[in-house]
């Protein structure tokens, strides 16, 4: 398995974890951003939740991973997802 496959693992879970928040702890959380690691597989991923877009509709959030190697994490996985503010949460 390469090293961008690792990350797909790392990613898809954390993006899975972001997005079951309700939209206004997404925006509260996320106001500033989120730099934090994960452990997977006896592994540690350098990970970042960014808040891109607030509009009155809805928000759009990035999650971003690498594995702090050089140069591999210059040009971080990421995947973003957009979450309606007319949700019941």
């Amino acid at each position: 398995m390469g090293r961008r496959d690792e990350w797909r693992k790392v990613l898809d879970s954390e993006v899975k974890r972001w997005s079951a928040l309700p939209w206004r702890r997404l925006a509260s959380e996320l106001h500033d951003g989120q730099y934090y690691e994960a452990p997977l597989d006896s592994k540690t991923y350098q990970l970042e939740a960014a808040l891109l877009t607030d509009t009155e509709q809805f928000i759009h959030v990035m999650v971003s991973v690498d594995d702090g190697s050089l140069p591999a994490s210059i040009f971080p996985l990421a995947e973003s997802f957009i979450r309606q503010k007319a949700d019941k949460d």
